[in-house]
């Protein structure tokens, strides 16, 4: 039987309202309602502290007003010592005109003398005005109110969790609206075009009717005009009895009866005549007329997403994974990789000009593509749509795993593209000859367009973009360090340390921080701020290329030269 008291949700309410700010007194009428306010004087004749509002009725009320009343700064003045009061004063929300007197331990249930007699007869129960004595100076009360403590603390973290979800969810529905906006513009361009294309086909169509109509008008009237004159001509002839002028014209009138030029403008004609429609393009008929919707929201859990990547604190040397093939003709050399999804890895092998698609779960390559020229670094866009830099042809290759590993699109840039990000609907590419970073929308549209004048020209950077995408982070091969850019081109800070030497691929970790891959065999984890780092792993390994899988906890790095194996590390 459910025992009615204080409510746990009310107790919990007021500790949470005093969650804000801690003061040494509070308003005890006040703290009855579950509120939590700060005390702003003291009535000594009720020995209660009271708040603002509390103290003004106090001094209003017939009965209260002669009270003796001291005032917040005169606190340190109460030297009455209060008295313990052990009576209980709340009223059963069951019996409402019983008090609360009664703790059930077996039940966790607060009750008065009806709730004890009727729902905890054979209960041991606690007489609460016995066992209140000395209460507030036990060990109960401290661990009460520390786990109390703990217990805000653990609301707390999930509160700024909630919010931080709030905005994830605010980022992921207008990235979906604008995913949306660009289909259905997609879909109007495209019709737009095959409208245009059926349009300049029926002008086409009559121009070219039009012009054969205007040749068989024109021989027409040719021949009208002629007849004409040959029917003059041959009436004054008569009339004027001119025979042998008359013979000549009834000659070359015979000759213009025998002509075929009619017949041919006829049979012109008869080409043109012919009856157009409309006829629609069925399959485009039976997609609009079927019951469909516009596309679908797609939810991923947290082990599907490639952007959820937990924290790494330590990396445990796994194996290894063979992803060399029978049409491997070159030194292997894994420039770039990517995690999919929860069980697609895709690799750039530079020298073989290949894209590989692996199976995390097998360990097997599952699918090549030959390109070409050779692939360089790998941004995920989608769960199964990456991005490919080509540096030797100036061009990046958006690339799908749908059905099979093909190329969707290319795009052009004028100069060479090396390392590669893809961050709130934007492709990210640091770029050489001369160094920037440019920012580029899904379809190829150059956003920003930033200069790198600290960087070199001799070696390919690799490239990550925070989160927010309000920071970049440059690998700077020849200076041996890493560095944070602003979308201004400004630099932010710099990281070096004795084992960075020769960074290479880069992996942005939730918490802000990075991997680095670098070229001497060390993996560094350095903060956001490039202010602190330290050392992961650390072998002779040419390390050129890195990546993580949420689902199965591990992270990938690409070897260089003639090392065709993929390193995996166990995060736990």
């Amino acid at each position: 039987m459910a025992v009615s008291g204080r409510k746990q949700s009310d107790l919990l309410g007021s500790v949470a309202a005093g969650s804000a700010e801690d003061f040494d007194h509070c308003c005890e009428p006040c703290l009855t309602t579950g509120q939590h306010i700060e005390a702003h004087g003291f009535c000594v004749t009720c020995q209660e502290y009271l708040c603002k509002t509390c103290h003004d009725v106090h001094r209003k009320t017939k009965v209260l007003r002669n009270h003796h009343m001291l005032q917040r700064n005169d606190f340190d003045k109460i030297k009455t010592k209060r008295k313990s009061n052990n009576e209980c004063t709340e009223m059963c929300q069951v019996h409402k005109k019983e008090i609360i007197k009664f703790y059930c331990p077996s039940h966790h249930a607060l009750g008065c003398t009806d709730c004890i007699t009727l729902g905890h007869r054979t209960c041991k129960v606690d007489y609460i005005p016995e066992k209140c004595v000395d209460v507030a100076d036990g060990k109960e009360f401290d661990d009460v109110m520390q786990k109390l403590g703990e217990k805000l603390k653990e609301a707390s973290e999930i509160s700024k969790k909630a919010k931080g979800s709030r905005s994830n969810t605010n980022d992921y529905n207008e990235e979906i609206i604008k995913a949306i906006t660009d289909f259905r513009k997609e879909i109007n361009d495209c019709l737009d075009l095959m409208q245009k294309d059926a349009l300049n086909n029926a002008e086409e169509i009559k121009a070219n009717d039009n012009k054969l109509i205007q040749h068989v008008l024109d021989k027409c009237e040719n021949t009208i005009s002629s007849i004409k004159c040959l029917q003059s001509s041959l009436r004054a002839c008569k009339a004027n009895h001119e025979h042998g002028q008359l013979y000549i014209d009834m000659k070359r009138a015979e000759s213009t009866l025998k002509s075929d030029e009619l017949n041919d403008a006829e049979q012109t004609l008869m080409h043109t005549n012919m009856h157009y429609s409309f006829q629609r393009n069925a399959e485009l008929e039976t997609l609009f007329c079927k019951k469909m919707v516009f596309g679908e929201i797609v939810h991923h859990s947290r082990h599907e997403s490639t952007k959820v990547i937990k924290a790494v604190d330590r990396l445990i040397r796994k194996g290894d994974l063979n992803v060399k093939t029978s049409s491997d003709k070159k030194e292997f050399n894994i420039t770039g990789c990517a995690v999919l999804n929860t069980n697609k890895l895709v690799l750039a092998d530079y020298n073989n000009n290949k894209i590989k698609l692996i199976s995390i779960e097998n360990r097997l390559v599952q699918e090549e593509k030959a390109l070409d020229s050779g692939p360089l670094d790998i941004a995920v866009m989608s769960h199964d749509q990456f991005a490919v830099t080509m540096p030797d042809i100036n061009e990046i290759v958006v690339m799908t795993t749908d059905d099979k590993l093909s190329c969707v699109r290319s795009i052009k840039v004028d100069r060479t593209c090396c390392g590669i990000d893809f961050n709130q609907n934007c492709l990210y590419v640091a770029c050489l000859y001369p160094p920037r970073v440019i920012v580029l929308n899904t379809q190829g549209d150059i956003l920003n367009n930033m200069p790198l004048n600290f960087l070199s020209p001799s070696y390919a950077p690799y490239i990550a973009v925070r989160k927010d995408s309000k920071l970049l982070y440059i690998s700077d091969y020849l200076n041996d360090s890493i560095v944070s850019v602003s979308l201004q081109g400004k630099v932010t800070a710099t990281y070096k340390h004795t084992d960075l030497s020769a960074p290479r691929g880069m992996l942005m970790l939730d918490d802000g921080s990075l991997l680095v891959c670098c070229y001497n065999g060390t993996i560094h984890k350095v903060n956001g701020d490039l202010k602190q780092g330290k050392i992961m792993h650390k072998d002779k390994t040419r390390l050129q290329s890195i990546c993580y899988s949420s689902c199965y906890n591990e992270v990938y790095v690409g070897c260089g030269y003639n090392n065709y194996k993929l390193k995996v590390f166990d995060t736990h």
